[in-house]
């Protein structure tokens, strides 16, 4: 049983679910909302440049489907190249959040990306960025390479959250860089959400047993066979990831250790 107290607290706001999904790849409009409902997230986080300035007249995108009294917009900036790029698409997602009635939402999930192969978020244009829209008030979610000393830079400027990557986005390669997103999670004072690469759901399970805060995935829900069933196993995967987690596991050992009381054998034989 969850306990109910274990929330997640992002800024100034507190979230039940530790699972968030991205709003691309996704075959049709239907399956999008039904995933989103199976996950049973909180946050959903959505591209700014895949959609129009005024939601009024979005035909395209499955933004007005949803339920936002009980989801929360993650604006992404993804696309831009620079960090001026980004920072004008954090605006422009505010304006966004205020049209779906949340007027207080200055969420930004921070992508700089200049790398067209790999898709490696910039770590000079994530800072700068960062730096500016942390001053102007955003609460800042920079997605980053698993890079400890980045994610104590950003925590200093007083991002709320970081988000390494468990491999390039889109991949499906799963946790890389399992090692240094451990000295992250160690060193972190603020939420550790592991983002991009997760293709399974034993995968969001690992990250959270290492004692990430939460997971961001898109491509492994919206490219599944069954993208409904998959946001439904990565939302229980999520919560096992957890529960293990606070439950700690028990103390590794070389040897063997019987689990039947040899000692009173001749006891219960007797």
């Amino acid at each position: 049983m969850i306990d109910s107290s274990d929330k997640l607290k992002i800024g100034n706001k507190l979230f039940n679910s530790r699972l968030m999904l991205g709003s691309g790849k996704y075959r049709s409009i239907n399956n999008a909302v039904d995933s989103i409902k199976s996950s049973e997230c909180e946050i959903v986080t959505v591209a700014i440049r895949r959609l129009p300035t005024n939601l009024t007249n979005d035909s395209t995108s499955f933004i007005k489907y949803l339920d936002w009294k009980n989801l929360w917009l993650l604006p992404n900036t993804a696309g831009s190249q620079t960090a001026e790029e980004a920072i004008r698409m954090a605006y422009l997602g505010h304006e966004l959040a205020c049209q779906i009635g949340q007027e207080d939402n200055f969420f930004v999930k921070l992508e700089v990306i200049s790398d067209p192969k790999y898709l490696l978020p910039d770590p000079i244009g994530t800072l700068k960025a960062a730096e500016f829209l942390v001053k102007k008030g955003f609460t800042v979610l920079p997605y980053i390479n698993a890079d400890p000393m980045l994610a104590l830079h950003l925590e200093d400027l007083g991002c709320a959250t970081v988000m390494p990557l468990g491999s390039p986005i889109g991949s499906g390669q799963g946790l890389n860089n399992l090692a240094n997103i451990q000295i992250i999670i160690e060193n972190a004072n603020i939420p550790v959400i592991v983002d991009a690469g997760i293709g399974t759901p034993s995968e969001a399970t690992a990250a959270m047993e290492l004692g990430a805060d939460g997971v961001l995935l898109n491509t492994a829900v919206a490219q599944a066979k069954n993208p409904e069933k998959m946001a439904l196993a990565m939302n229980l995967a999520v919560k096992a990831g957890r529960l293990g987690y606070l439950a700690g596991r028990m103390e590794k050992k070389y040897y063997a250790n019987a689990s039947s009381p040899l000692g009173q054998i001749s006891q219960l034989l007797s």
